[in-house]
């Protein structure tokens, strides 16, 4: 950038010069050629070697006939000018792609430079490549996470704003997974690697970043096919318009209409649109990655302004994903008794259901009060427990041991406790809706979203109960993978022809519907690693309202992307019928075409502020 501006500045100055130069003809025009040469002796170069190549009709093509042809017929200055205003155009572009890019790439700077292996009693720095799963790293303060892991020794706080776009710091402690790209914000910690550095969420986020501006929209695709036949229907009727009225029109001359035939390639140049619309796009992916919202592709954010139908798995998405006890109902025993009782009976199983059990009673359990452990598949366990025999578990259990329990209607996961036969209470264990979820379903209906919709393998009872909570239009419970294709089979019948259906899940079970749905919503804080490679955007967040957001991102990049397509064509189709009749100079077509191109990129430049969406 810094040497195309040196480039303009001097070739300005020297068609200054020249323009001053009246009385020595021969050095007057020695000097506009000069200038002509700094100024755009690079778009001919770029000309003449994709005209070898078979690429004949570009911009480059456009821009350095025109001029050329206006110095062969005398107009000197407007030769210069339009190569001089061409390239503060292309100096414009690359201001904007660039402070494009680096606001992508300031909300994904996350490439860790080393990690700090621990070797024996040694500490040695290595390239995060080299690490391996199992080997022990330790963070220092202010040092960025270089591969994903688990926290072995320390605690400490972590920035994850450039994983999440979240700016409160999250605690990380002895037995917590911290991810690739955090920074480590006050204390030492030391991790357990588990996944190498190409696997890492470092990596994977880097990998989508890099990739989506690949996948184009429908809006880039007609530019693109737009481009190609528009250019050399142009050129055609630029020769028409120089040679054949000269020939039929009396009193017309070769070198007024030739003017008129170089204004008009001027003007035909598609370089605001060629630019623009993918620069919107761009801007709409950038400003999305600031609010924690990978986008894969140009063609995905687009496709999210047409969505009617947004399906979400329940658990993990708009769950929490983590099963806690909810409520204990004692009987015959005190509710400490009940809850110690159960904790210790299922002290010896890593199921989430006894694991929130015993994070329930939060005391360290001692082993020697317990013998006798039998896990019945499908069922419960039972145990002994301070010479008391404790069976805790299911319907199914306490059926199979003969023993009366309540058997009331239940929403969640029950554990019927019977202390020597005799039935002690139950224990309610159910997942937790995330605080936003609602919000998300209140703003995707005020988005027009059509239709919400959930599915999810859990009971009848427990879907119906978030879905009346969340304000959901429709729940199918108890379903199984392949089910869940099949009823998206379903959803996809009820949606118009342009409309788009959207899946958001988190779990490897997600992966085949987040690959079917029209848009794959994965989230990616928490998600597993399938869900995010067979989706199309991820929420690094965790948050459904983040999926509003998104929605609104797209649909404010598309509106962008419009207003330029309007713009420019409009502009253009004007200018070229006022050059046609020889109504306009070159110094209309010159606004028609750099003019409009520096407009249409401002405006794009818009779609990188999503302070207040």
């Amino acid at each position: 950038m810094k040497k195309r501006l040196w480039r303009i500045i001097i070739a300005a100055l020297v068609f200054i010069v020249a323009l001053l130069i009246n009385n020595i003809e021969w050095l007057q025009i020695a000097m506009f050629v000069i200038s002509y040469i700094i100024a755009g002796g690079d778009i001919v170069k770029r000309a003449v070697t994709n005209i070898l190549r078979g690429k004949v009709f570009d911009e480059n093509f456009l821009m350095s006939v025109a001029t050329i042809g206006a110095f062969l017929i005398g107009e000197y200055p407007e030769g210069i000018a339009v190569m001089l205003f061409y390239q503060v155009g292309e100096l414009f572009q690359s201001y904007a792609v660039d402070k494009s890019r680096r606001s992508i790439a300031d909300a994904m700077d996350i490439r860790p430079d080393y990690a700090n292996v621990k070797r024996g009693d040694e500490v040695i720095k290595i390239d995060p490549d080299e690490v391996q799963i199992g080997d022990i790293i330790v963070i220092k303060p202010g040092e960025r996470v270089p591969l994903d892991g688990k926290v072995i020794e320390g605690n400490s706080m972590v920035d994850t704003s450039a994983l999440t776009g979240e700016s409160v710091p999250r605690e990380v402690e002895v037995g917590h997974e911290i991810l690739s790209g955090c920074i480590n914000i006050n204390g030492v910690i030391t991790a357990e690697v588990t996944k190498e550095y190409g696997e890492s969420t470092v990596s994977k986020i880097l990998d989508l970043v890099e990739n989506a501006s690949s996948k184009k929209s429908q809006s880039e695709q007609f530019i693109t096919r737009f481009a190609r036949y528009y250019t050399p229907i142009v050129v055609i009727i630029a020769v028409f318009l120089a040679i054949i009225p000269p020939l039929v029109i009396d009193g017309a001359t070769f070198s007024d209409w030739i003017y008129r035939a170089l204004a008009f390639l001027v003007v035909s140049c598609p370089c605001a649109l060629v630019v623009s619309i993918p620069l919107s796009f761009f801007g709409g992916i950038g400003g999305a990655s600031r609010k924690g919202i990978l986008v894969k592709g140009s063609n995905y954010l687009e496709a999210l302004a047409e969505t009617e139908i947004i399906v979400f798995d329940k658990t993990g998405t708009l769950t929490k994903g983590v099963f806690n006890v909810q409520e204990v109902h004692p009987k015959g025993v005190s509710r400490e008794e009940l809850l110690e009782l159960t904790a210790y009976a299922e002290s010896y199983s890593n199921h989430p259901i006894s694991s929130s059990l015993k994070q329930a009673y939060g005391k360290e359990i001692d082993n020697g009060r317990i013998s006798d452990v039998e896990e019945i598949s499908g069922h419960g366990v039972i145990a002994t427990v301070d010479g008391k025999k404790v069976m805790a578990g299911n319907i199914k259990l306490m059926k199979k041991k003969n023993i009366a329990y309540f058997d009331g209607e239940l929403i969640g996961t029950v554990v019927h406790v019977a202390v020597d036969n005799q039935y002690a209470g139950y224990i309610v264990i159910a997942d937790e809706v995330k605080p936003d979820s609602a919000q998300a379903i209140m703003e995707l209906k005020a988005a027009n979203i059509k239709q919400t919709v959930m599915l999810t393998g859990d009971n009848k009872n427990v879907g119906s109960k978030v879905a009346k909570e969340l304000g959901l239009d429709k729940v199918y419970a108890e379903l199984l993978p392949a089910d869940k294709v099949e009823k998206l089979e379903e959803l996809f019948l009820q949606k118009s022809k342009k409309g788009k259906l959207a899946f958001v899940g988190d779990g490897i079970n997600d992966a085949p519907v987040l690959a079917r749905a029209d848009i794959g919503i994965a989230m990616g804080g928490l998600g597993s690693d399938a869900a995010i490679e067979a989706a199309d955007i991820v929420i690094m967040t965790d948050e459904p309202s983040k999926i509003a957001t998104a929605i609104k991102i797209s649909k404010k990049t598309l509106k962008i992307a419009s207003q330029n397509t309007v713009f420019a064509i409009g502009i253009k189709i004007i200018v070229l019928i006022l050059s046609a009749f020889g109504i306009t100079t070159m110094w209309a077509a010159i606004f028609a075409d750099v003019g409009v191109t520096i407009i249409a990129v401002l405006n794009a430049f818009r779609a990188l502020n999503v302070k207040n969406l």
